[in-house]
């Protein structure tokens, strides 16, 4: 009988310890959840999660987009923030890997999904760096191609989970069209009836509405000298970023 008692007692040693690992996994994810940052290259995630996490680079980041996955942290001073998976925008396998590992390896929590109303900075291809002219209607084109691989990756994971999923989709450069945020911003949301709102439509019948909360903000990194959007107005939308995420996240 006593044998059998030590047994079961050695046994439960093990179970406590997974238990109190899981607890403490638990706590962590939710002061820190895992937020997927996506979109095509050159609109911009890089920059915007440089800010987010307080820490902008002097003239932005480089011209040529990385082809790996960046992971980012930020935190605050009650020691909660957020973990950023940067996914790659270029269309190759180290990208596909990379959304795989975000949407069903390790699932995240929140999903910021960078587009920039066309405006994206034109990239050389082969991985050669600096920039190159773009045609903006084609560049909207690759921007919903882009959403459309995303989106499916998106409701495959909120169907799988038993707690809803939160997308913001932030619409950035609008220093580059400042007379018509709000319009543009309308055009990415639900029930616009353009082509991306209409995608965002087909995610959350997908996903199921419960399941899949959706936020659109407009948002800006780097300025020009003379842009008429000031630096205070671009700290107020990246603000209102942070405010929302912080939400989302069950922070305040």
């Amino acid at each position: 009988m006593n044998d059998r008692r030590s047994r079961g007692g050695l046994r439960a040693v093990p179970e406590a310890l997974a238990r109190g690992r899981e607890r403490i996994a638990g706590t962590f994810r939710h002061r820190y959840p895992m937020v997927a940052v996506t979109g095509m290259t050159g609109v911009g995630k890089s920059e915007l999660i440089d800010h987010l996490t307080g820490h902008p680079q002097p003239g932005g980041v480089p011209e040529s987009g990385s082809a790996v996955m960046e992971r980012r942290v930020r935190r605050d001073r009650r020691l909660r923030g957020f973990r950023f998976w940067v996914v790659p925008g270029e269309n190759a396998a180290t990208r596909l890997g990379a959304l795989d590992d975000v949407f069903h390896d390790n699932p995240v929590d929140g999903v910021l999904h960078v587009v920039a109303n066309g405006y994206a900075t034109g990239r050389r291809t082969a991985g050669t760096t600096g920039t190159v002219d773009a045609d903006r209607e084609e560049q909207l084109a690759r921007e919903l191609e882009d959403w459309t691989v995303t989106a499916h990756r998106i409701a495959s994971m909120a169907v799988r989970r038993n707690h809803p999923t939160w997308l913001i989709v932030v619409v950035t450069k609008v220093d580059l069209y400042p007379d018509d945020v709000d319009e543009v911003v309308r055009s990415y949301s639900p029930g616009s009836g353009t082509p991306f709102g209409d995608r965002l439509d087909e995610l959350r019948a997908l996903a199921g509405g419960a399941k899949l909360s959706v936020d659109v903000l407009p948002a800006c990194s780097h300025l020009d000298k003379g842009s008429k959007v000031s630096g205070k107005r671009r700290d107020a939308y990246l603000a209102a970023v942070e405010a929302r995420m912080a939400q989302l996240a069950g922070h305040v």
